[in-house]
């Protein structure tokens, strides 16, 4: 006998499908906020203060974020008096900073790295020669069928 099921039971909707597991993250994410980058800044590692990365990154534009201002991450309050206020998990600071100074930097460093690649090109091609040339034409080859 035929199987009598309604076509609209059918639907990919209606498929339940089972949520798969995936670890927990160590630093959760905070709650996005318009207009701005949250990151994780070190503050230190092996035992070793790292103020100069913490220094490095406020000098980028990233300023500590503060425990009350993001309730959804719970996280122990340090020992730490210097950071007492703000959210650390292990040896990880919570720092923000504005999207507009982030995108500005990354295109410095974009327009940075491709005068470096200008700059080697133009060193290697000065000494080309088009008798013996220093990098090879890109070839293809096809293969055709006769019948």
């Amino acid at each position: 006998m035929a199987d009598r099921t309604p076509r609209s039971l059918d639907l990919r909707e209606n498929a339940e499908r089972v949520a798969s597991w995936k670890p927990p993250s160590i630093l959760p994410d905070p709650n996005p906020q318009d207009g701005y980058v949250f990151r994780w800044v070190s503050v230190a590692a092996g035992g070793r203060d790292q103020a100069d990365n913490v220094t490095s990154q406020m000098n980028q534009g990233y300023e500590p974020v503060l425990a009350k201002d993001h309730p959804e991450i719970k996280a122990r309050r340090p020992k730490n008096a210097e950071f007492s206020e703000n959210i650390l998990i292990g040896n990880s600071l919570l720092c923000k900073a504005p999207a507009e100074i982030i995108d500005q930097r990354a295109r410095h460093y974009e327009n940075w790295t491709r005068q470096q690649i200008e700059s080697v090109d133009n060193n290697v091609f000065r000494e080309n020669d088009p008798r013996a040339p220093l990098l090879a034409p890109e070839r293809s080859s096809r293969v055709l069928r006769h019948r």
